[in-house]
């Protein structure tokens, strides 16, 4: 089963993030992060978000403890949404506290580096295995049938993946 037929709820995406829910919620409400599996219809519902939505969660989070203001993350937010969330896992994001700069070479990231002042760095990919990490000790959800996973690994679907494909 492939990563993209599994959606996490709400706690799940907040305890992989190191969110808490009170975050979670606004960060949906004001289209920071959605749930791009199934958004909240009223009450009752449940919100699932993906993995890569997990991902992006955290590295919102990440931004928040070293000062970026909300608004510069959702610029960033906004760039990532705008190119499809592509290459995430390879991409180095950069911030200087104020903007926010994707750096997908090391060149890029050099150029920004000698600029003086002081730049804060995530590697996606870290995040990225931080995120299969956690949730592979949390329940997921079959899209299809909402059957809960238990101590699903994302990893493993992605290696059995690449393994079909190549």
């Amino acid at each position: 089963m492939e990563t993209e037929q599994i959606g996490y709820r709400g706690p799940t995406a907040c305890a992989a993030a190191g969110i808490t829910y009170r975050q979670l919620d606004y960060w949906a409400r004001t289209g920071l992060v959605e749930p791009s599996v199934r958004p909240a219809y009223g009450s009752g519902t449940q919100r699932l978000y993906s993995f890569r939505d997990v991902v992006v969660l955290k590295i919102v989070k990440r931004f928040l403890d070293t000062g970026v203001s909300l608004q510069n993350i959702r610029t960033a937010v906004q760039h990532l949404r705008e190119r499809g969330f592509r290459d995430l896992e390879r991409m180095t994001l950069m911030s200087d506290g104020a903007t926010v700069y994707e750096c997908t070479s090391p060149d890029e990231v050099h150029a920004l580096l000698q600029g003086g002042q002081g730049i804060f760095g995530i590697a996606v990919g870290v995040v990225w295995r931080d995120v299969e990490s956690a949730l592979s000790q949390l329940h997921g959800e079959r899209i299809d049938t909402g059957e809960t996973l238990v101590g699903h690994n994302p990893a493993d679907e992605l290696a059995r993946r690449r393994n079909r494909a190549g």
